[in-house]
């Protein structure tokens, strides 16, 4: 891990949508838990290749219930669609900070060529649902 990618403050806002991460090397971000949860970097979101990975939707209102230290290289986000098997290291909520504006362009880009959207399945694209959560995740 680089140094400057080292935390120096994580905060969970009081709406429980935004983590707020300050870095050693003044780095600031306001990362919202819909981004986080989309971006979550476990097997279930990811896959195990990049051929894999998951475009999910639905998540606009989701929450952080709980920000878990994992020794001293990562946090594990608790989110209130019981999502909870990322583990978030520094040098990864730093990018996710840092590329924001990117990531989540080509993730609203990937939402709309799978006729999904942010609340869930758009109603002109498939039907509701998609997996057995009913967000249309597409995770099940």
């Amino acid at each position: 891990m680089n140094e400057e990618c080292w935390p120096v403050e994580i905060r969970l806002a009081g709406d429980r949508r935004v983590l707020n991460v300050a870095f050693e090397n003044g780095s600031r971000f306001a990362l919202p838990a819909e981004y986080l949860r989309v971006s979550s970097p476990s097997a279930e979101v990811q896959g195990h290749s990049p051929a894999e990975r998951k475009v999910i939707g639905g998540k606009r209102n989701v929450m952080i219930l709980a920000v878990e230290p994992i020794g001293n290289y990562a946090v594990k986000l608790r989110f209130d669609d019981m999502h909870d098997t990322g583990i978030f290291g520094w040098d990864y909520l730093h990018a996710l900070g840092r590329d924001y504006d990117r990531r989540w362009a080509t993730y609203l880009a990937e939402l709309d060529e799978r006729g999904l959207d942010r609340d869930g399945v758009k109603a002109s694209g498939g039907s509701q649902g998609g997996g057995s959560c009913g967000s249309g995740c597409g995770c099940h």
